[in-house]
């Protein structure tokens, strides 16, 4: 538009300049004529031509200007006609490139009206019977994309960035983007995503599949039997465990009105109405096989519900045995010539025995959840009152009171009133004892006027009780010294006791060495190919070696605990850490006994001495293995509680009578093995658990039925790890592989402990280094160059150097840090901090070769692990 306006202006200059060249020529013309014919005036010749010469230079600046006009003009021609070809060119080359473009376009002028399309717009209207042209508006669009069905689904932008979306006719999906140009125009592009709908829905497809697949998982793993069932009635989602309570197996969906009709189990669903007829959301049902289910059903807000299927057996046998004793208690109190009752926090009657009823003549049970204003009336009730605040406050009240019976009859009574508390020490309520005391009383005021009769025959046996005092003070005071002896007597006892024990923990250490170095070579030996003979020797020495390290270091552990060496080192850590290092162990006994093991764990966290705990469990998993026949079982296992976390050990040994539920974890006491060959222990080692559960305030519980098996168990509170305190879990599989070539250099100050660690790391395939010292170990490689995957290090070294001292020199010369593990016959706690605190594992002698060989995968896995 800019270019035609130039033309016009220029156009215009020519014509005005033209018409002054042609005024000026006429001009011209006038004066040559004018001079030349006034021949007749001769007085001015010279001025006349000085006028026409002037004429002349002005008709020769107006030409020069004409046409340097005439030049601009032919310029601006030229420059015109090359900005309408570039113009063009312009043109065309957007064409070509709204056309090859992907997207549909589509160009509005500020009216909204259509200026410009490409092919790919054009092509979404194809089928729809309605052509689209230039100048039609936007309104028009449209309307004509809903009213040719062009349009089927329409999703409206959240946000002002946020694009329109289409779904067409033909399926497919288009998002709608704008933009407005400099001069009031408006661009859209209409991008077709059905590609990216369709991978957004096969995401979700694939995000429910996974979500349905841990949902199926989670089910599984409940104790619970569960089955879901949609609006339908048709049964989706279930367990095993669902399965085994209703004894079928469903393989596929299927009505679930069809699956319970085929079962013992009855059907229970949120229409399912009660006898009463209110909705019946509960039930239990007692089966032919002496099995109790309890059924729960859960309406879901979309439709359908859940149902879960517990085995209640045991509570029900509980629930059963609870009511037996509570008939027996009834039947007791009955029968005890007492009124006895039992009064709740809100002073109303619980319990009352049938002499209570019948005392105050009122029918059996009648009393039950009435008051104490109600059954005596406000007259008794302002007498008893005080009494009842004094045991709602905790105290014992004992009280004689005057009352009336039903016969009529006044009596006099002696109550008293026990207050009940409960875990946390408040009172919930107090026992009512009644006994009647009138033939007492009478007694007692008969015996007044008696003593009165016998004031004088008292008088004269005061002067012989006189006597006798005398003589029972002087034997008082002999008692008194004897006492004051025994004292000094038993404080004697106990520090000399206190002596033994500290004596036994300190000498541990010189016991345990060379029974260390004697465990690893017969560990050596036992995976050495040998004759048969010779391998049963060395089994028996095995066998021998660890019944007296098993003596020995229940022994140390009773004197330490005696003598208070052993505290607590109580931090959170995960406890499957734990339980795979302990089920690595007692696999493998177990395989060797001709026994199953099984193991069930969890990746809860727990607040814990790690070491003391191991030591409770070991006893356990012990007693398992010892009182279990070949072929049995033995299953390790958590249960969740709110809070803690419960640890069994099971096995389908030979029991224990009810009888020494309690007596087993006294100190030297030991249950017969039923027909088997007496094992050598001491009978000490649940006295260490017991003593050990108290000191971490771990309850332990045990069960036992004779015949079937035993159930030990130890409750563990949660706790919660630090951040950077989480670690990679071991995996039991594969320690062979782990230890395969590893490079282990191992420093102990005793020769033989050195020589049988060698042997025992060199059969397992490990290559392994040995020395007494840091200046040994410099000797025989480079410490700061050779290849290293993990260390060893005795606590205890020569000249007073320790093992954490040598290991902190050993790491200063390295780039990289192996994992280190310190051994030590010394169970301090203070030890076992410094240890911590350096970052490394701390093991005890005696070391058990599977126990070390576990721990030895669980390192070597952990540095494999960790980022190159």
């Amino acid at each position: 538009m800019t270019t035609d306006m130039t033309a016009a202006q220029m156009q215009a200059r020519i014509d005005e300049l033209e018409q002054e060249n042609a005024k000026l020529r006429r001009m011209k013309d006038a004066l040559i004529e004018r001079v030349e014919s006034s021949s007749s005036v001769r007085t001015a010749p010279y001025a006349a031509f000085e006028h026409s010469v002037i004429l002349a230079e002005q008709v020769r600046e107006r030409t020069e200007a004409l046409n340097a006009a005439l030049a601009e003009l032919k310029q601006s021609n030229y420059a015109l006609k090359q900005a309408n070809q570039e113009a063009a060119t312009a043109h065309q080359r957007l064409i070509d490139a709204i056309e090859s473009i992907t997207d549909g376009f589509v160009l509005f002028d500020s009216d909204r009206r259509i200026l410009l399309f490409n092919s790919r717009f054009r092509d979404y209207w194809a089928g729809t019977g309605t052509r689209i042209e230039r100048g039609t508006t936007i309104q028009d669009v449209h309307r004509l994309a809903m009213d040719s069905g062009l349009i089927v689904e329409q999703h409206e932008g959240r946000g002002d960035d946020d694009a329109t979306v289409f779904r067409l006719f033909n399926n497919r999906w288009v998002q709608v983007n704008e933009r407005h140009t400099g001069d009031g125009g408006l661009v859209i592009l209409y991008t077709d995503i059905t590609d990216l709908k369709a991978s957004e829905a096969a995401q979700r497809e694939q995000a429910l599949a996974q979500k349905s697949r841990q949902l199926q998982r989670t089910v599984d793993n409940l104790s619970q039997g569960v089955a879901l069932i949609n609006a339908n009635g048709w049964l989706e989602v279930w367990n095993d465990r669902f399965n085994e309570l209703i004894g079928l197996t469903i393989n596929h969906e299927q009505p679930f009105a069809e699956v319970m009709a085929a079962s013992e189990v009855g059907l229970l669903t949120p229409d399912t109405l009660s006898p009463s007829g209110e909705q019946l959301f509960e039930m239990e049902q007692r089966l032919s096989d002496g099995r109790v289910i309890e059924i729960k059903t859960h309406p879901m807000p979309s439709g359908g519900f859940v149902n879960t299927y517990t085995d209640i057996t045991e509570r029900d046998q509980y629930a059963e045995s609870l009511r037996e004793n509570e008939r027996w208690l009834r039947l007791i109190t009955d029968h005890i010539p007492a009124l006895i009752a039992y009064v709740g926090a809100d002073e109303c009657f619980q319990f009352t025995n049938q002499v209570y009823d019948d005392w105050y003549g009122w029918p059996r049970g009648s009393l039950i959840g009435q008051s104490i204003r109600q059954v005596h009336g406000d007259n008794l009730y302002t007498r008893l009152e005080p009494h009842i605040k004094q045991a709602f406050a905790g105290e014992n009240a004992t009280f004689e009171i005057d009352e009336c019976n039903a016969a009529g009859d006044n009596r006099h009574m002696l109550k008293s009133y026990v207050p009940n508390r409960d875990a946390q020490g408040n009172t919930v309520g107090f026992f009512v004892l009644i006994r009647d005391i009138t033939e007492r009383k009478r007694t007692a005021l008969a015996l007044q006027q008696a003593y009165q009769n016998l004031e004088q025959r008292v008088k004269e046996r005061t002067s012989e009780l006189t006597e006798v005092n005398g003589q029972l003070r002087q034997e008082i005071e002999e008692r008194r010294l004897i006492e004051a002896r025994l004292r000094d007597a038993k404080q004697d006892a106990e520090q000399a006791n206190l002596s033994k024990s500290k004596f036994l923990a300190a000498v541990s250490h010189d016991l345990l060495q060379p029974l260390n170095a004697a465990r690893l070579f017969t560990g050596a030996l036992l995976e050495q190919p040998m004759p048969e003979r010779i391998s049963e020797l060395i089994y028996s020495v095995s066998n021998s070696l660890q019944d007296v390290e098993t003596l020995l270091g229940t022994l140390v552990d009773i004197s330490k605990l005696d003598a208070g060496v052993i505290k607590p080192d109580v931090a959170p850590f995960r406890l499957n850490e734990l339980l795979d290092t302990l089920t690595a162990e007692y696999r493998q006994l177990a395989a060797v006994d001709g026994l199953k093991f099984r193991f069930r764990g969890t990746d809860a966290v727990v607040m814990s001495d790690a070491t003391l705990l191991a030591r409770v469990l070991r006893n356990f998993l012990t007693n398992a293995l010892r009182y279990t026949d070949v072929g049995g079982e033995v299953l390790l296992g958590c249960r969740m509680r709110s809070g803690s976390v419960l640890i069994e050990v099971w096995d389908t040994g030979s029991g224990i009578p009810a009888d020494k539920l309690t007596e087993i974890f006294q100190e030297f006491r030991r249950i017969p093995r039923g027909g088997r060959q007496q094992d050598k222990g001491l009978g000490l080692g649940l006295a260490i658990v017991d003593k050990v559960s108290r000191m971490l305030e771990h309850p332990v519980r045990v069960r036992s039925r004779q015949g079937r098996g035993s159930v030990f168990s130890v409750e563990v509170p949660l706790g919660r790890l630090k951040p950077e305190s989480f670690s990679p879990q071991f995996r039991e599989p594969g320690i062979d592989n782990q230890l395969q070539g590893a490079r282990i250099w191992m420093v102990d100050n005793d020769a033989s402990i050195c020589d049988g660690m060698a042997t025992l790391l060199g059969g397992w395939g490990c290559e392994v280094v040995t020395a007494y010292g840091l200046e040994d170990l410099q000797q025989q490689v480079s410490i700061g160059q050779a290849e290293l995957d993990l260390l060893i290090a005795d606590y205890h070294l020569d000249n007073g150097e320790t093992g954490i001292d040598l290991v902190r020199e050993v790491l200063q010369q390295r780039v990289e840090v192996p994992p280190v593990l310190m051994i030590t016959a010394n169970y301090s706690n203070d030890l076992k901090q410094e240890v911590k605190q350096q970052g490394y594992l701390l093991m005890n002698k005696p070391i058990r070769p599977l126990k070390l060989k576990a721990t030895l995968g669980h390192l070597l896995q952990q540095r494999r692990q960790l980022p190159a």
